[in-house]
């Protein structure tokens, strides 16, 4: 579960963590569907973060977390096909469903 912290709300009840480089690599790629899960992308350090959206046929929504899991950077909408890369540094990244973000602003803590 991703719930907003700062906010009381429940952003999306299932999640998968991402550790490893297969699912980092292909994310929600190759599907057809809009996923009804989360994926939390967990890097070692904080860094900037580049993002592709080849093969990946919807659009999402994109949180990027600082180590402290406070909400940094937001990318709504993020289009197929399309790149992006964070504006600051981030140590976590949640792509979801596009449209369940609510009012989840820059600075909100997030939990997972």
């Amino acid at each position: 579960m991703i719930k907003n912290k700062s906010k009381n709300f429940v952003i999306i009840k299932k999640a998968k963590l991402c550790k490893n480089i297969f699912c980092k690599a292909f994310g929600f790629m190759f599907r057809f569907r809009k996923p009804g899960h989360a994926l939390v992308f967990i890097f070692n350090n904080e860094r900037k973060i580049d993002l592709h959206m080849l093969f990946v046929f919807f659009p999402i929504d994109v949180l990027f977390l600082d180590k402290n899991k406070g909400v940094v950077d937001i990318k709504k909408n993020f289009k197929p096909f399309a790149y992006y890369a964070s504006k600051v540094k981030a140590k976590y990244v949640i792509e979801l469903p596009v449209g369940l973000l609510g009012k989840t602003k820059i600075s909100d803590k997030i939990i997972f």
